[in-house]
């Protein structure tokens, strides 16, 4: 990857998919007032970070690039917590809670290796 701003096309699928697979998730989540709650939760951070990403690769400045990730790297990271408090309730603790989790987490790692890369070709 010659230019950070320009993420491969596969961080951009996995992004979306995870954005997609979250709200299937959230759709299927009990009706319960912590379901409900939680799910919002998952659902706003789950699928801003995407958003976030996408502003970021527009980004005029690598200052304005890595800000941008690292929102979107936040909500990454706050969509594992959401996550996590449903399965560890034992709520919604399903293999797609689980696989969620895990991409949420691979996803937050990439975005934080693209924002250090991108500040270190910026020194």
């Amino acid at each position: 990857m010659n230019d950070p701003k320009q993420a491969p096309e596969d961080l951009v699928v996995r992004i979306r998919r995870f954005a997609l697979d979250v709200m299937k998730y959230v759709h299927g989540l009990p009706n319960t007032a912590v379901c409900w709650v939680l799910g919002k939760q998952l659902l706003r951070s789950g699928t801003s970070f995407g958003a976030n990403h996408r502003e970021g690769k527009r980004a005029r400045s690598t200052a304005e690039f890595s800000a941008k990730l690292g929102i979107a790297q936040f909500e990454a990271e706050e969509s594992a917590y959401w996550l996590e408090l449903l399965m560890k309730s034992g709520i919604a603790n399903t293999a797609l809670a689980q696989s969620l989790w895990k991409e949420a987490n691979e996803l937050q790692a990439i975005l934080g290796a693209i924002i250090r890369t991108a500040n270190r070709r910026k020194q």
